[in-house]
């Protein structure tokens, strides 16, 4: 009987497998294939000699890229603007959840949520362009800035203020995305609680820390652990279409880094072994994100 069951679930199930194969097979080839390249990182690679020609150097190239002093800014500013965008994007849409639960006009949560979750549909390719006209020297923070009698500053090219528009401009960008995410938990708090509290006399304030927040606090707990993941991404597209040299100080990140390496100066290998470096450390707090996920939010992948 149980084999008859087998037999019959494995031949209602055959079409659905049958379906995953050319995205299985895409995967392989665009995914996983590519990671042979990692070779590279233990190689002297000369694109003549290829793979199974080049010399082959062991972790020289690893110790070539830690003496580098750019590798070692670009860590730290990758650590520093990825952290603040990991700290900046958790609270500021956990505040405008909260904020947004308070409107009683529907319309207008409406108009709201849609205006602030529209940048995140957008591509860096689109909002970079207006990012660098609303902060060039002529653009309208400078005018407004002008206007009041404030010297105009070179936002853009001034590595104290780069790292802020960064994180500032990512936020603006995302928050949308956690801010729906935090209503949606919100909605799911029984009513009967804020009945009961305003009945005691509790105020809005009252509510929101006594009631709203402990209520969703596994959601923000669950979404900040799975964050520590993308510790070491700062946002490559994001940093190319804005930074320049000016600002490689502060703004320069391992993804840049690794761009110009491997495109501009043709160093394939010492690339290939800081794109290493990265997806090692990602993968080990990756893992550790989702066990704490698993062990404090009850979160599974499988």
């Amino acid at each position: 009987m149980e084999a008859k069951l087998k037999k019959k679930s494995l031949k209602y199930e055959l079409p659905f497998h049958l379906m995953l194969v050319p995205g299985i097979i895409v995967v392989l080839i665009y995914s996983y294939g590519p990671m042979f390249g990692l070779v590279m990182a233990f190689q002297k690679f000369n694109p003549v000699k290829g793979f199974f020609g080049s010399k082959w150097v062991g972790f020289d190239n690893f110790e070539y890229i830690f003496s580098m002093p750019d590798f070692q800014q670009a860590l730290w500013n990758t650590l520093n603007i990825a952290i603040l965008k990991i700290i900046f994007g958790l609270i500021t849409p956990l505040l405008l959840a909260l904020l947004i639960n308070e409107i009683r006009k529907k319309w207008f949560v409406k108009v709201v949520q849609t205006s602030i979750f529209l940048p995140f549909f957008l591509s860096w390719a689109i909002l970079g362009g207006i990012i660098l006209e609303i902060f060039s020297l002529e653009g309208p923070i400078n005018m407004i800035m002008s206007a009041f009698g404030v010297d105009k500053i070179m936002f853009l090219a001034n590595n104290s203020w780069f790292p802020k528009i960064l994180v500032l401009t990512d936020v603006w960008k995302g928050m949308g995305y956690n801010m729906i995410i935090f209503l949606a938990a919100i909605t799911n708090i029984d009513p009967s609680l804020y009945e009961a509290a305003s009945m005691d006399g509790a105020g809005h304030w009252k509510q929101a820390t006594k009631i709203t927040l402990p209520s969703i606090a596994p959601i923000v707990i669950l979404i900040a652990t799975l964050s520590l993941g993308g510790i070491l991404n700062a946002g490559f597209e994001q940093a190319l279409i804005l930074y320049n040299p000016i600002v490689y100080e502060s703004g320069d990140i391992i993804d840049t880094l690794v761009y110009r390496m491997g495109i501009y100066n043709a160093q394939y290998a010492p690339a290939a072994a800081v794109g290493l470096f990265k997806s090692s450390v990602s993968l080990v707090l990756v893992s550790i994100s989702y066990y704490l996920a698993y062990k404090f939010g009850d979160y599974k992948i499988f």
